[in-house]
């Protein structure tokens, strides 16, 4: 799912408000998650999961091209893990079958 249907379902699901509006508010929720990580915060959504930031340390790498080895950069790179609620959910029917 893309942005764009996320936002139309929620705007299906709420005839009251303007997909516009509804727009806004996605996009205000992900700027505020994308805000909190920039400054290293963890953002974490009860039953949905856990958004944070991990340090890739610096190493050496290699050029596919060529085999020569070059430096890469440390870098910080974003981490989500899953609630328990959202991982019930989603092997719930794997569960069902393995029991039927």
């Amino acid at each position: 799912m893309i942005k764009s249907e996320l936002v139309a379902r929620i705007a299906e699901m709420n005839p009251h408000l303007y997909q516009r509006d509804v727009e806004n508010i996605v996009n205000a929720i992900l700027d505020g998650i994308a805000d909190a990580l920039a400054r290293g915060d963890r953002v974490e959504l009860r039953g949905f999961g856990a958004f944070s930031v991990k340090a890739r340390p610096a190493r050496l790498g290699r050029n596919p091209r060529t085999g020569e080895h070059v430096p890469v950069d440390g870098k910080v790179v974003p981490f989500f893990k899953t609630g328990k609620e959202m991982r019930v959910r989603l092997n719930k029917d794997e569960a069902e079958g393995a029991i039927a």
